[in-house]
């Protein structure tokens, strides 16, 4: 993954999408050649020649200031994710070390991540590491999400089970927007792992395989998972919203705990508990996933 191509695209995409009025720039009217702002627009905005952000575009400008970055930042109205990621794109690669990136297999779950995990019964939960690899997770999230010891450990990858298992559109009630959040959370994974071979080989088989994926991943969206409302169409028990949080430990972001709950006193908390005491008697307890068995 070449971090000067997809800095001059990621630029692009970003022009693309706002208008004059957007950013109180006068339109004096006239057909556009190309949608967005015109490159001497942007540099105007971000106080930078013109000759500056066209070789930007082009990957050929080296060492971009952060205040430079910044200042493009606020022109194309960039939210924090995107401004980070711009920063990293930019940044100088380091020379290639080369150590292997860890499999699913290799990433040990965080020990306190662990003990979390093993505390939450009634709570959908899984531990989420690099690339969206799932390394863990406790009995209530294979009766909400599957059953993810069944699945080879390579084959435990959100996005991968997201865009090539059937079962995930009708599971997801708004599949659209779970994929598009995967594909952002990817982008945002490639551009702090540029060297890392397993997730440019996920990209590639989905890019490969996925129509949808393939379309979503050259508009370079950008998104941390953080928080939000998941709603779900489940086989067993219908319609259920929940909120789902990511928690990550402050020296380790690479590794994160998420959760599904539900509002009290709300049909989809007592469809949540129909579902985990149906699941009970059947779901396997117990999986060998990331060197710990999970119960």
């Amino acid at each position: 993954m070449s971090t000067t191509i997809d800095l001059g695209a990621f630029l692009r995409t970003r022009r693309s999408r706002l208008r004059p009025e957007d950013v109180a720039l006068p339109d004096f009217g006239g057909r556009r050649r190309v949608a967005g702002l015109r490159r001497e627009e942007i540099a105007r905005l971000a106080g930078v020649s013109v000759d500056y952000y066209v070789r930007m575009e082009q990957g050929r400008a080296s060492n971009p200031s952060p205040a430079v970055l910044d200042a493009l930042a606020r022109a194309l109205r960039l939210d924090e994710d995107e401004t980070r990621h711009l920063h990293r794109l930019a940044q100088p690669r380091p020379a290639a070390r080369h150590t292997p990136a860890p499999s699913p297999e290799q990433q040990q779950v965080r020990p306190m991540l662990r003990r979390l995990l093993e505390e939450l019964r009634d709570v959908p939960a899984m531990v989420m590491g690099r690339r969206m690899d799932v390394l863990a997770w406790n009995a209530a999230a294979c009766a909400l999400l599957g059953d993810y010891a069944a699945r080879k450990p390579a084959e435990r990858n959100i996005p991968r089970i997201t865009f090539l298992d059937p079962a995930s559109r009708e599971l997801f009630a708004d599949w659209t927007t779970c994929a598009r959040e995967n594909v952002a959370y990817l982008r945002l994974e490639a551009g702090r792992h540029p060297d890392d071979p397993q997730l440019a080989s996920l990209i590639g088989e989905l890019s490969m395989k996925s129509e949808d994926f393939r379309r979503w991943w050259a508009e370079h969206p950008v998104q941390d998972k953080t928080s939000g409302i998941k709603r779900f169409h489940h086989p067993v028990v219908g319609d259920l919203a929940l909120t789902y949080e990511t928690l990550r430990a402050a020296d380790d972001p690479g590794q994160a705990l998420i959760t599904y709950a539900a509002e009290p006193g709300t049909p989809s908390h007592d469809a949540l508990h129909m579902l985990l005491a149906w699941a009970a008697p059947t779901v396997r307890r117990e999986g060998q996933v990331g060197g710990h068995v999970q119960g």
